[in-house]
């Protein structure tokens, strides 16, 4: 028995690979991404009818979200590490309405990441943030604002120096 639970693990988890693998390239086709780009683990999600630009020799961990929302872009520069859990939206809504009405209000800007920048896990980055060449950004934050070239950020929401 425990030989067959073992023989079907493997065979879920090949067929699980697989379709993360065809997801993945999937993305490579619908938007700007390179093929050096990793996508490193399961989960990641990228959507959104916007424009989503990546550098080469960059990553994306595992669980990780980039949103582009209509008319707004995400960029992504060289070589960046991008944590698991992180989350790049383009479009969120105004937190000053009435959230029980159908009209609610939306915020788009677009999100640019510069070259060897460096996004720990489960970070959040929001609408028209840019980050700066060479920053690192703590695990656990939330950006707010736009964080300066060769600077190392983190808290939520991240105070700059």
């Amino acid at each position: 028995m425990r030989r067959i639970i073992r023989l079907f693990s493997k065979v879920l988890q090949a067929i699980k690979t697989l379709y993360y693998r065809i997801i993945y390239l999937e993305y490579k086709h619908m938007y700007d991404i390179p093929k050096d780009f990793r996508f490193n683990g399961d989960g990641i999600l990228m959507y959104g009818d916007g424009i989503i630009s990546i550098g080469q020799n960059s990553y994306i961990g595992r669980y990780s979200s980039v949103q582009s929302g209509h008319g707004c872009s995400v960029k992504i520069g060289d070589n960046c590490r991008i944590g698991h859990f992180v989350k790049i939206y383009t479009t969120t809504f105004y937190s000053d309405q009435q959230f029980n009405c159908r009209d609610v209000e939306r915020y788009s800007k677009s999100v640019v990441v510069g070259d060897g920048v460096w996004i720990g896990a489960n970070v959040f980055i929001n609408p028209g943030v840019t980050i700066g060449n060479n920053s690192i950004i703590g695990a656990n934050s939330v950006v707010t604002k736009d964080v300066p070239d060769d600077c190392i950020v983190g808290g939520t929401p991240i105070m700059l120096p």
